[in-house]
C-alpha cells in the first residue's frame, strides 16, 4: 500500500510564471482553476516549451493571448 495519504485537501502551489499561490487539483481536473482556460493543442505545446509546472488561469490566459498573436 502506498505511504501517501488519500485525504481530499489539495496542494497549493506557485504558479511557476507569477508566483500566485494556487490550488492544484490534477486529481480532480475539472475543478481545477486551469480548466477553465480552454487551450488548442498547438497552445498546451507552445505553453508546455516555455513551463514546466502548473501555471495560474491568468498566466494561461495571457500566454494563449501571446501565442495567438504571434499567429496574425
Amino acid at each position: 500500500m502506498s505511504s501517501h495519504s488519500n485525504h481530499s485537501k489539495h496542494e497549493i502551489i506557485p504558479c511557476e510564471r507569477c508566483g500566485t499561490a494556487i490550488e492544484c487539483k490534477a486529481n480532480s481536473y475539472a475543478k481545477c482553476q486551469c480548466s477553465v482556460v480552454q487551450l488548442s493543442i498547438n497552445e498546451v505545446q507552445h505553453i508546455s516549451e516555455l513551463y514546466d509546472g502548473c501555471l495560474c488561469a491568468k498566466c494561461l490566459f495571457e500566454l494563449q493571448q501571446e501565442y495567438r498573436d504571434t499567429l496574425v
